[in-house]
């Protein structure tokens, strides 16, 4: 399968299965689409002939050249590569239950009262509640004894508002370095946060023990405000955004991520980017689109297709420019190793919700991701018993890309492996179906990531990294990983 697309000024062909990236002049552009086409070499080289008559630096010569190293590159692998994975893709019923990562729930409650919040303003459907220390340790104790031969073991400290139960994640924290040497593990704690609890002691705490933390602004103050209130009605600008600047400045500017979420209201979200880069001195950006009830206010909608992939493009672009100023921004969606990405087993199964990945309420129930908490039908088990829904746990096994029949042509399906099983629930009523509004948007984000790549690779002034040619396979980048156990 190949997909070819033009962004600014680069021709780019992507060969789906290798996973190969060319960056092509404008023959050759040309005759990998007749090829693709279905034409033969000859037909092919009639028809390239007959459009490039009129441009004397183009001759037969060139033309043949052009088909001879689409030959090469096809008998290379790098080209029209077939599917080599449908046919013997991994038994995903004999799927390890090895869990790697949990989210923990510590707290069902929160300080804000943000409208688009789709845990219900942090309680999730439910009654408000935290986390104690006994389920908290129960729950890192299930992740320890189901953790297999994997050292690296990942928790989320989420909400609600997690800094509402600040004490018992200090607790946790302790408890778990308590017992990483005797049991051969090492946790990465990750905060997510609002902002409105950060104090010195936080700043302190979160800068030791949190290998990442996630900052929750939306951008300027009039889009944050509109929808990131508390809940007297005030909006949480003024009060969050010094406080992450102390954060961050603590940091030393590393190892965090400002996450925002865009709406209808704000379609132009780099002017959001931009505000929290230049304005704010954030570098380090994410902008989530909004998954909210189609025809609520905040939906996006078709008409805001457009604007959305004009605003990707202007963002790759503007991220080149102050690459090459010396002041480089980094953004989520745009970061994309093609040289030692993963591997093509989880290019295939993609997160692990529900196998790999777990969240804990504050009570210990288990779910398979923080977005079907509160769901009676998506309860796996408990942090006590285990997994006792095993059903659930091999039908969440069995939802990789293949599983996914409407992903079957899409070309940018080995980068997403077939998307948020979530958002599908949530879209069709179907983890196994895909949230098409969500797919248009990633397949132009990934566009945007490999036009960033190609530049890298070809401008001088950006260093002229290497592309990358292909994705990994299983056994070259496998070091603490445990997938195809």
């Amino acid at each position: 399968m190949i997909h070819q697309f033009q962004l600014n000024g680069y021709n780019i062909v992507v060969d789906v299965y290798s996973g190969s990236v060319h960056a092509v002049d404008p023959l050759a552009y040309d005759a990998i689409a007749l090829i693709d086409a279905g034409n033969s070499r000859e037909a092919a080289a009639e028809q390239l002939a007959k459009k490039y008559a009129g441009h004397p630096e183009v001759t037969a010569a060139d033309i043949q050249d052009a088909l001879d190293d689409i030959d090469e590159l096809t008998a290379a692998g790098k080209l029209f590569a077939p599917d080599a994975y449908a046919g013997r893709a991994f038994d995903f019923k004999k799927r390890s239950n090895v869990v790697k990562a949990l989210c923990l729930h510590v707290a069902h409650t929160c300080n804000l009262n943000c409208h688009y919040c789709f845990a219900a303003q942090g309680k999730f459907h439910g009654e408000a509640s935290l986390m104690s220390f006994e389920t908290g340790k129960r729950a890192l104790d299930f992740l320890v004894e189901h953790s297999g031969t994997r050292r690296n073991l990942e928790v989320d400290f989420f909400g609600g508002e997690p800094l509402m139960n600040f004490e018992v994640c200090k607790q946790l924290v302790a408890y778990a370095r308590s017992i990483e040497e005797a049991a051969g593990k090492h946790f990465r704690f990750t905060l997510t946060t609002n902002g409105i609890g950060i104090t010195d002691e936080v700043i302190e705490w979160a800068n030791k023990e949190c290998y990442n933390v996630v900052l929750s602004l939306d951008g300027r103050k009039e889009v944050n405000d509109r929808f990131r209130k508390d809940l007297a009605g005030n909006g949480s600008y003024d009060r969050i955004v010094p406080k992450f600047q102390k954060l961050v400045k603590a940091r030393g500017g590393k190892n965090y991520y400002m996450r925002g979420t865009f709406t209808h209201y704000n379609t132009d979200f780099t002017n959001d980017l931009f505000h929290m880069a230049d304005d704010l001195g954030f570098t380090e950006l994410s902008m989530e689109p909004v998954v909210g009830a189609a025809g609520s206010p905040e939906a996006l909608t078709d008409a805001d297709l457009p604007v959305l992939f004009d605003q990707y493009e202007l963002l790759a672009k503007d991220m080149l420019r102050r690459e090459k100023a010396g002041k480089p921004i980094t953004f989520y969606h745009y970061m994309i190793d093609l040289a030692h990405g993963p591997c093509i087993y989880k290019r295939i199964s993609g997160c692990g919700s529900g196998t790999e990945y777990m969240a804990v309420t504050p009570w210990g129930d288990l779910y398979p991701c923080h977005q079907f908490v509160g769901d009676p039908a998506y309860k796996l088990g408990n942090v006590w018993d285990g997994v006792t829904n095993t059903a659930l746990r091999d039908e969440f096994k069995l939802c990789n890309v293949y599983a996914r029949p409407d992903c079957a042509d899409c070309w940018a399906r080995l980068y997403c492996a077939g998307g948020c099983a979530a958002n599908a629930l949530h879209a069709t009523g179907d983890i196994h179906g895909v949230y098409e509004y969500g797919c248009k948007l990633f397949r132009k984000r990934i566009e945007c990531a490999l036009m960033l790549k190609v530049a890298e690779a070809m401008d001088p002034a950006l260093g002229g990294a290497r592309i990358g040619d292909e994705a990994p396979v299983p056994g070259s980048d496998c070091a603490d990983c445990g997938g195809c156990d």
